[in-house]
């Protein structure tokens, strides 16, 4: 209880200090000690709840009720000024449905339905909050560096870090309640915190292109608050609980009322969790500064969405039309997705595209709903939430000292920035390469996927991976492609940038070398609390000897992270090097010719505009069938019992 109240109090105080002090010295003490401080609590919150399946809190405070509606409220009237400011009506109209259902839920259904365990805690919860705090926190601390270089290329006298270090800590504070919370009250306003959050930060930059972009996802999120609100006022209605454990137990047990709440829930958590055709707006959150676009893909926003599913799995095994929703909106997201990545060239477009991809597998996996299935959903949240973090970080940082986040002009990258470049190919070999965990979640999900016989979505497994293993092998092979005597540029990295890159490096590798401990005392323990039962698939030897070739992988990481004082020579490519420029180079003719090379992006069969509309109308279809059947569901199981008797 006391880890719970610190985990959400301790970054709410944060960003209230963090809007109050706005010089420099403060703003780096505080940034520094809080994330120091949270990823402290959450790694304390770990170790005292190693292995926990399922624990419920006695805790319920008319005073926290209220100030739950009051923050609910206040976060749609922020909503409705910007919508009236700019004049998006879509917004507008969103934001006031969602006033109006919040006053009813709060006012005529919270208060008089029974929620006495408000709190929960399980090993979901916990690997959650170890992501929030450590990989959140990590964030925050590279934001100091990233935000002063950003700071110089903004107007003269607008200065406003001190808001977008608040809306970063307000984020962690939010998704810690999300994670920690049982009274789905308090866990809606909390997941509209996060939405409001986003959309400040995606719009931080204040430009035409950064404020469409933060109102498209405000209104595809808001259509997930509402379809939220609606499912918690039909649970409360009809289950006479706000209890998020009440429901799971309740809605097995009578899917038939609970598949509509289910769906709806489900489809909240697609909006959130940017699946198609909702992707979009994460596309968007690309034109914000780095850290956002990390902590966005990685340990909040996005994370919350396949929470919510992961904890829904259960019910996805008796309700066939929810299960149907996640399975094929999961499936044709990771599909498409991961093709569309292949024609991409920015980087920062290519990571938000592999985030859409693994979080429509992650969906995928939840939808399944068997053990086996949950077991790989939440192996591919921890890697991916390490190695994408790492890789938006590097990116960023890439991006300000070459002036370009094109993959093209990055085939430098290891004379130019050695050290990083080192780190960035290590966030890319942890998404697809062996021995890394993402690897072996996937087989993981191959295996649940074929043991349900769900051979659509082994198909579009095998076909995504691929391209997934082709626009990740370009990436790569650019960073190590030709070599040139060039300036290191890396000499005026920040290190609070060299401190969050190495906290995501380490915890990318680390989660891989402790990989059978990982399952052994923060996964089971969550499916046996579930299902009673384990049914994990993937043998504890092998878990074992990835972890050691993970080991020999650090090894020779720490090896090469150390600065040679060696410099490049010149390169000869058949001809003589002009004037040290290893690129350009004499050739038989006597002429001058330049060494480049250019991958193949594809684009007439891979482009957005080929492959985004049918993957949208799909994905909208599954949705909208979905839906309708368990929104029939009540109704077909009055008129079998009618026509039975």
């Amino acid at each position: 209880m006391t880890y719970i109240g610190l985990l959400v109090a301790v970054p709410a105080l944060l960003a209230l200090a963090l809007l109050v002090a706005r010089s420099d010295g403060a703003r780096r003490i505080l940034v520094w000690g809080g994330a120091v401080l949270v990823a402290l609590l959450s790694v304390g919150f770990a170790i005292a709840h190693l292995g926990t399946p399922w624990v419920l809190v006695a805790f319920s405070s008319p005073a926290v009720d209220y100030g739950a509606l009051g923050i609910g409220l206040l976060v749609s009237a922020t909503v409705l000024f910007y919508a009236v400011r700019h004049r998006n009506v879509v917004a507008g109209v969103l934001a006031a449905v969602q006033v109006a259902a919040t006053l009813v839920l709060d006012l005529m259904l919270a208060h008089r339905t029974p929620a006495p365990q408000g709190l929960a805690v399980d090993s979901l919860s916990v690997v959650m909050v170890l992501v929030i705090g450590v990989i959140g926190a990590g964030i925050c601390v590279y934001a100091l560096g990233y935000m002063d270089d950003f700071q110089r290329h903004a107007p003269e006298g607008d200065d406003r870090r001190h808001h977008f270090f608040a809306l970063m800590f307000v984020f962690l504070s939010a998704m810690f309640a999300i994670v920690l919370t049982n009274n789905m009250a308090w866990m809606l306003t909390a997941w509209e915190v996060t939405t409001l959050c986003s959309f400040l930060l995606i719009g931080y930059t204040r430009t035409p292109e950064a404020i469409g972009n933060s109102f498209r996802q405000i209104n595809m999120n808001l259509l997930g608050g509402i379809a939220f609100t609606l499912a918690v006022c039909h649970i409360a209605l009809n289950f006479n609980t706000m209890a998020f454990s009440d429901f799971l137990v309740k809605g097995v047990a009578n899917p038939s009322t609970a598949a509509l709440p289910a769906a709806a829930l489900a489809f909240a958590g697609m909006t959130k969790a940017a699946q198609m055709p909702f992707h979009t707006w994460l596309l968007g959150a690309m034109v914000a500064p780095t850290p956002t676009s990390a902590l966005l893909h990685s340990s909040t926003m996005v994370k919350a969405g396949v929470f919510l599913l992961i904890k829904l799995a259960p019910l996805f095994l008796v309700i066939p039309a929810a299960s149907f929703m996640a399975v094929g909106v999961g499936g044709l997201t990771f599909l498409f997705c991961s093709f569309m990545a292949i024609s991409q060239s920015n980087a920062k477009r290519v990571l938000a595209y592999s985030t859409i991809a693994n979080l429509g597998l992650i969906v995928a996996c939840a939808g399944v709903g068997t053990p086996e299935a949950v077991w790989a959903a939440v192996l591919l949240l921890i890697f991916h939430a390490a190695a994408k973090s790492l890789l938006f970080l590097c990116v960023g940082t890439a991006e300000h000292h070459i002036h370009s986040r094109d993959i093209e002009d990055m085939d430098l990258l290891f004379e130019r920035m050695p050290q990083l470049a080192r780190l960035m190919m290590i966030g890319i070999m942890c998404m697809f390469v062996a021995p890394f965990g993402m690897l072996i979640a996937k087989w993981a999900t191959l295996v649940s996927f074929a043991d349900m016989h769900q051979f659509a979505l082994v198909m579009m497994l095998a076909f995504g991976s691929a391209a997934t293993f082709l626009f990740w092998a370009k990436w790569l092979g650019k960073i190590a492609g030709v070599a040139a005597l060039q300036d290191n540029l890396e000499e005026t990295v920040h290190r609070s940038e060299w401190a969050g890159m190495i906290v995501m490096t380490f915890a990318a590798l680390c989660s891989t070398i402790l990989l059978p401990v990982v399952s052994f005392a923060l996964i089971e323990p969550y499916i046996v609390g579930v299902y009673g039962r384990l049914g994990q698939d993937v043998s504890t030897d092998n878990l074992w000897i990835a972890a050691l070739l993970a080991s020999f992988s650090l090894i020779v990481v720490l090896a090469g992270l150390r600065r040679s004082k060696q410099r490049p020579g010149e390169v000869y490519l058949s001809g003589v090097a002009i004037d040290g420029q290893a690129r350009t180079f004499r050739n038989a003719l006597a002429g001058e010719s330049t060494a480049s090379a250019r991958n193949l992006y594809l684009t007439e069969y891979f482009g957005e505009a080929r492959l985004r509309p049918w993957g949208e109308a799909l994905c909208g279809g599954v949705m909208a069938v979905s839906l309708t059947a368990c929104a029939a569901a009540p109704f077909l199981l009055s008129f079998c019992l009618m026509g039975v008797n």
